[in-house]
């Protein structure tokens, strides 16, 4: 390789040069990994022993040459860019750029409304860890081993853990408030909760749901529905009707589940409520002594109820939406609208 040859081309490709986009061009040609330079620099080895020394000098005072180029060259350009203020030519009247704001997302959105309707009714708000044992996610909860629910086709146990697993409901923090505390107690419990469901328009393997508890002595039926109905009208409104309907858990009894009319046809009947008039909402009931049992309360003298609603589906039946998906797909469409 000819330097002296090399050297006039640099001199030619740097005239030519006329941004700094060229000038990023000509450092990887010559100065790149792969580069003129660096081909000259491997060629070192095979050069006669006794030209060497020189060859070697005149590749690094090349590429220094080069740099120092290089550099200068950029300079030159940053300078001509570079202009006072008063001769550019702007207009203030202009408006600006706004950045994009974020907000809640609805989710989180519903999730802080109901807590806070009932941390205005005397409830405290609790969360609790996603990966639960297999004692406070069932049998804390008086849900035998049985119960199709301890299945592997329905929960998401830790392969190389039985005994634990992703909770699929937040029902045990009852078990882990109720174990730390002494009633009276009254609680909400926001959260993630699992379930190997298949994916559709009202099912996802991943949703979130909001626990409620109360113990305390002489609590009744009564109790339970006086908070429900304040809970429903805070959220859909003062002319919402609410009706329970007899239902079994396990660790709940009497149980019940709780529907309102419908929002859309004011229970008149619609495709909504499939022309029954009435949405179901969420599941209820008086704590079974049972659970009372596993942390130590004492079933004769104290009582209380438990519930639990998906918040999703409390989301979409505020809003009016047809597809749990859309809360997660990210579409900025969708989610700008709340």
């Amino acid at each position: 390789m000819d330097i002296n040859l090399i050297s006039a081309q640099i001199k030619e490709d740097l005239d030519k040069a006329s941004s700094l986009n060229d000038l990023e061009a000509l450092r990887l040609k010559y100065l790149g990994r792969k580069g003129v330079i660096a081909e000259l620099t491997g060629a070192i080895p095979s050069v006669a022993p006794e030209e060497r020394g020189v060859f070697g000098k005149a590749v690094n005072a090349l590429k220094q040459q080069l740099i120092s180029s290089l550099e200068a060259k950029q300079a030159s350009f940053a300078a001509v860019n570079t202009q006072p203020l008063e001769t550019v030519e702007t207009d203030l009247g202009m408006p600006g750029i706004a950045q994009d704001l974020g907000h809640r997302h609805p989710i989180t959105g519903i999730i802080d409304e109901v807590c806070g309707i009932f941390s205005r009714m005397g409830f405290r708000v609790l969360e609790g860890p996603q990966i639960e044992t297999e004692h406070n996610n069932f049998t804390g909860l008086n849900i035998p081993l049985e119960h199709p629910s301890r299945d592997a086709f329905d929960t998401f146990y830790l392969q190389d853990h039985q005994k634990l697993l992703l909770r699929s409901h937040t029902s045990p923090m009852q078990v882990r408030a109720m174990g730390k505390n002494k009633p009276p107690l009254a609680i909400v419990v926001p959260g993630r909760v699992y379930r190997p469901d298949a994916v559709d328009a009202s099912h996802l393997f991943m949703f979130h749901q909001i626990e409620g508890l109360l113990v305390d002595e002489g609590v009744t039926f009564a109790d339970l529905k006086g908070v429900l109905e304040v809970f429903v009208k805070a959220v859909f409104g003062q002319g919402i009707s609410m009706r329970f309907r007899p239902h079994f858990f396990p660790f709940t009894e009497p149980s019940a589940e709780v529907d309102i009319s419908c929002i859309i046809c004011k229970g008149k009947g619609c495709s909504v409520c499939g022309r029954k008039g009435w949405l179901e909402i969420l599941g209820s009931g008086m704590v079974h002594p049972n659970v009372f049992r596993q942390v130590g309360y004492d079933p004769k003298r104290f009582t209380g109820f438990a519930f639990g609603m998906g918040v999703e589906r409390i989301a979409m039946l505020k809003y009016g939406i047809n597809d749990i998906r859309l809360f997660f797909e990210n579409d900025l469409r969708f989610l700008k609208q709340f």
